[in-house]
């Protein structure tokens, strides 16, 4: 008989999230795969068409049995509508627990983004049919909350401090998607070496992928072109694009285009804020396309570019998008701190600077810009070489598998 696992992650396919090539990867490997989520609806708020709280709660994909919970939607992505979100999936899932008792698993996965909480019913599941739980950390809990949510209170700053710790020191073994997240959580949960591991947050093979578009091309061909793919949010720290932008605009740089691809929170704001810095012409705004579309834009790339705000240790993470960027070979500009800047050092694939340095991150733009072809293009074959010693797909996802089952 194979061995069945049950999947706890508030996000699922047909959501764009890693946990569904994860999960592909199980039945790849002749697992049984269950996946408890909840309604799509994110990044735009709404649920998607076919889907409610009424409709599709029980789906098959690709070998995958799906039980989705009660959420509510993000809506407008408010604040209070991201917290009500947050509450709802893992109160949701607890009326799952009496279907999933009668189950039988041997392993449980609970893919934690944000919030922690969403991996409460797996964990509880965990404890009272003593099936070992494995969490794969993406989000460091509470600080990512505070990249999102502006919470000053010391009171309600510690809550959610020993909140998290009690999910994070219930499951069995961790999963981090960085080195130095890896040490935080041994420090903090004080966890034997054995049940804490590092794997990266490593991308689909598709990122991979080469994909030449004539019609894109044409487009996008009279300009130096920087793409950025993924989610628009308060973590991402647009306020540094928008200034490097205007200062690269006033410097005489008027033919560097900055390619949107991607929804989210913060979406009408930055088109707005683009706006009022006057450098509308200089942005264009893609949207959410398919997963499947996105190497056509990597691909006209000369320059991929993220940022992240500057928090308390969020600096811990190896964020996806780097890892797909990566995956693509093309030259990389980052302004991020933390292991994100030892790894673009290491490998030579880019140029980063440190979180909200405005200034430095223009200067790294206009480097980019002014190397010749051949440089350029180096730097994106040092990023693929190193995508396939560290970043691949299959690799990482044996020692996956074999970190939660052997």
């Amino acid at each position: 008989m194979p061995e069945r696992i049950l999947v706890v992650s508030q996000h699922f396919w047909p959501e764009s999230f890693r946990i569904n090539d994860i999960c592909d990867g199980f039945i790849e490997k002749d697992y049984e795969v269950e996946v408890l989520c909840g309604i799509p609806n994110y990044p735009g708020g709404q649920f998607f068409d076919g889907y409610g709280h009424t409709k599709n709660k029980r789906q098959e994909h690709n070998g995958i049995k799906i039980r989705r919970c009660f959420e509510i939607k993000r809506g407008k992505n408010s604040n209070i509508r991201i917290f009500l979100n947050y509450i709802s999936f893992p109160i949701g899932s607890l009326f799952s627990l009496p279907h999933l008792f009668r189950q039988k698993y041997d392993k449980i996965f609970l893919y934690q983004t944000s919030p922690v909480l969403m991996t409460l019913s797996g964990l509880l599941l965990g404890r009272l049919k003593k099936i070992e739980t494995t969490m794969y950390v993406l989000d460091l809990w509470p600080e990512n909350l505070y990249s999102v949510l502006n919470i000053k209170n010391k009171l309600l700053r510690k809550w959610a401090f020993s909140t998290s710790m009690w999910y994070y020191k219930k499951a069995d073994k961790l999963i981090a998607n960085s080195q130095k997240l890896q040490v935080i959580l041994k420090e903090r949960t004080k966890k034997e070496d054995s049940k804490i591991t590092y794997i990266p947050h490593f991308c689909e093979k598709l990122y991979e992928a080469q994909v030449a578009d004539k019609e894109m091309a044409a487009r996008f061909s009279d300009t130096f072109n920087l793409v950025y793919a993924g989610n628009i949010s308060p973590a991402q720290s647009f306020e540094t694009v928008i200034s490097a932008a205007a200062e690269i605009k006033n410097n005489g740089y008027d033919n560097i285009r900055w390619i949107i691809v991607g929804d989210g929170m913060s979406r009408t704001w930055l088109e707005e804020e683009v706006g009022k810095a006057g450098v509308s012409d200089n942005f264009v705004f893609i949207g959410q396309v398919p997963m499947t579309d996105i190497p056509k834009y990597t691909y006209i790339a000369d320059g991929l570019f993220a940022c992240l705000t500057k928090s308390e240790l969020l600096d811990c993470a190896l964020p996806a998008k780097v890892l797909s960027y990566y995956a693509a070979g093309r030259p990389m500009v980052l302004a991020m701190d933390g292991e994100v800047q030892q790894v673009i050092e290491t490998s030579k694939a880019g140029i980063s600077v440190g979180a909200g340095d405005n200034k430095g991150f223009a200067e790294a733009i206009i480097k980019l810009y002014n190397k010749s072809k051949d440089e350029r293009k180096l730097m994106g074959e040092n990023a693929k070489t190193y995508y396939l010693e560290h970043f691949e797909r299959n690799i990482n996802m044996e020692k996956l598998i074999d970190f939660i089952f052997r």
